[in-house]
């Protein structure tokens, strides 16, 4: 049985394009990934859907070409699998139907990618209530459109969705936007730097125009977010813009204030994790061919820092570029060579970063939320819970944790970690980076009773 050279978490855009260029180099190649089918988020469910809904536009179509290229000698695909700990070596545990798996390889790719940052407000936990991205996946998966909904929020996703509602026949009843005319003149000073990137410039620009020949209401510099349920089970939803309250009634509230890097698996690895300021995440530290501190293991695409999918697709080739280096079938001079276009491809999609984090910055009022307002969803703990252990003596993440539950429920701190931090960071402490252990996703005790006789496999 040949020895596995890589295992790839991930199958979004910088784990199928990583797949597929270690394959053409003779790899061998371990693709997992916890939907039931490759795509990622960005291009979930692509090789079923996109002809069947033009609506979801034709970057989202682009994806196929990316899943039809993992159909190549190398490369192994097991989808449904939920990987739940990364061990030096590099060894991956992953869990399928029930089973657990011990696989080994010479290097490990961490595609993981992004998650909605949660948008903490006073009834954001109401049914009728829920991310703009969750809604986006029903709309790729189930074919289900949000009808009558107000998107509320700010970031490039909101304006992507509403124009695929529009093309759908599902417009959306108002948008309510965080950023203001503020924030976009302090982004102006980006702009000369994000010009490398004009197609995805006139990209934006076009989804807003289509929004406003549709006629859709803009709200822009709202504040104030509150939500409550009507007595028809409508959601009230409530705004400050232009020094006036408003108040509309919705059945479905889609809320969204930018996506963060997902860190959970690269932090229960051990691998080091550095603040990004502007995008207000912390983010898996790698250098520019997405090697991490801890051998074997690369980092590629949105776990590293937000860049979106076309950065992704290029960070996903040069971390693979560089394993095969290392695999010893690129001599270092190959590996530069081939790399020059994909680095120059991903410098032209990071360029307009800075732009969009600056013009769509969350709200404050979002990073740190204060009074009744949930922040744990699992636990039901509150700003006031957090703000009171801070007053009981607790310095970080793990004190408040421990006070509270806050991080103890069946997501593990994914949907509250950020917010914690944000408090403590408002209350003036600097919190470490949170802590992530394993089975970095629930496992059930069988599972884990049947490793010890279970003999580690090389597919």
């Amino acid at each position: 049985m040949h020895e596995l050279d890589l295992i790839i978490i991930g199958a979004g855009p910088a784990g199928m394009t990583a797949a597929a260029t270690a394959a053409k180099h003779g790899a061998r190649v371990l693709l997992l990934d916890e939907q039931r089918r490759s795509g990622g988020q960005i291009y979930r469910d692509v090789g079923e859907t996109d002809s069947a809904r033009p609506y979801l536009g034709k970057d989202y179509a682009a994806g196929r070409a990316l899943v039809a290229a993992l159909n190549a000698p190398g490369i192994d695909i097991e989808v449904d699998a939920t990987v739940w700990r990364v061990d030096a070596g590099p060894r991956v545990i992953w869990s399928r139907g029930g089973k657990s798996h011990v696989t080994r390889a010479r290097h490990v790719l961490l595609a993981s990618g992004a998650q909605e940052r949660p948008t903490p407000f006073p009834g954001w936990t109401l049914p009728g209530v829920m991310p703009a991205g969750a809604a986006q996946i029903l709309m790729k998966t189930s074919g289900l459109l949000p009808r009558d909904a107000v998107l509320a929020g700010s970031g490039p996703l909101i304006y992507l969705i509403a124009a695929q509602m529009i093309d759908a026949g599902a417009r959306p009843r108002a948008l309510v936007e965080t950023q203001s005319p503020r924030m976009l003149l302090r982004a102006a000073r980006h702009l000369p730097r994000a010009l490398l990137a004009t197609p995805t410039l006139l990209k934006g620009l076009g989804l807003i125009a289509k929004i406003r020949a549709a006629g859709i209401t803009r709200h822009i510099g709202a504040t104030g977010f509150s939500a409550e349920k009507t007595e028809n089970g409508d959601i009230l939803f409530s705004f400050t813009a232009k020094g006036h309250r408003h108040q509309i009634a919705t059945p479905l509230l889609l809320t969204h204030q930018g996506v963060v890097p997902s860190t959970h698996i690269s932090r229960a690895a051990g691998v080091a994790h550095e603040w990004n300021e502007a995008q207000q995440a912390f983010q898996a530290k790698t250098d520019p061919w997405g090697r991490t501190d801890v051998h074997g293991i690369h980092v590629a695409g949105d776990g590293a820092g937000i860049g979106g999918a076309d950065a992704a697709k290029a960070a996903g080739r040069l971390a693979a570029l560089d394993i095969l280096h290392r695999l010893g079938r690129l001599t270092e001079d190959a590996r530069n060579q081939t790399a020059a276009a994909d680095r120059a491809a991903h410098r032209r999609a990071m360029a307009i970063r800075p732009f969009l984090d600056a013009a769509y910055a969350p709200l404050p009022e979002i990073l740190a939320p204060e009074g009744d307002t949930i922040v744990c969803r699992c636990e039901e703990i509150t700003a006031a819970d957090i703000h009171a252990s801070l007053k009981e003596g607790a310095k970080g993440p793990r004190q408040v944790k421990t006070a509270t539950r806050a991080g103890m429920g069946p997501c593990q701190g994914r949907m509250c970690d950020l917010t914690v931090r944000g408090i403590l960071a408002n209350c003036g402490a600097t919190p470490a980076t949170p802590r992530a252990r394993s089975p970095i996703k629930p496992v059930k005790l069988g599972e884990l009773a049947a490793l010890t006789s279970h003999k580690e496999t090389s597919p």
